[in-house]
């Protein structure tokens, strides 16, 4: 009975260690249809922030081609953060629609240029990916 009782605890221990580890790989090609669905109603095919809602906000969406800080880095907190909801953005009167909800999925960490880990769901991940493509186009 203790053989069986310590296999299974073993087996607990592999199982939750495998499924806590990072996701590693973006997918640009996901997030690009991810975003066509989701994002360019307001901020445009081109990510520029001319989508078809876009005349009809108060506050008008963000050129998501141009991200890059001064330093040339991609904010990659601030997007996911935007995107899940940990960071709103007040636009048309109301906040921005969270999509964070709508994201849902594999928790996977992906990391800031500094280096630090940011844990968000493996779409948003692929999201983030596809616009870090998007700079300086």
């Amino acid at each position: 009975m203790r053989s069986v009782f310590g296999k299974l605890q073993l087996a607990v221990l592999v199982v939750g260690a495998v499924s806590a580890v990072p996701g590693l790989a973006q997918d640009a090609e996901r997030g690009a249809q991810i975003y066509r669905h989701h994002c360019a109603t307001c901020h445009g095919l081109d990510a520029t922030g001319n989508g078809p809602m876009a005349s009809v906000l108060v506050i008008q969406p963000k050129d998501l081609t141009a991200l890059l800080d001064d330093q040339g880095v991609f904010p990659t907190e601030r997007v996911v953060f935007r995107i899940d909801g940990r960071d709103p953005l007040v636009s048309h009167g109301s906040p921005m629609p969270v999509y964070g909800p709508y994201f849902e999925g594999r928790d996977v960490a992906i990391k800031t240029p500094a280096g630090q880990p940011v844990l968000t769901s493996e779409p948003i991940a692929d999201l983030v990916a596809y616009l870090e493509t998007l700079q300086g186009n």
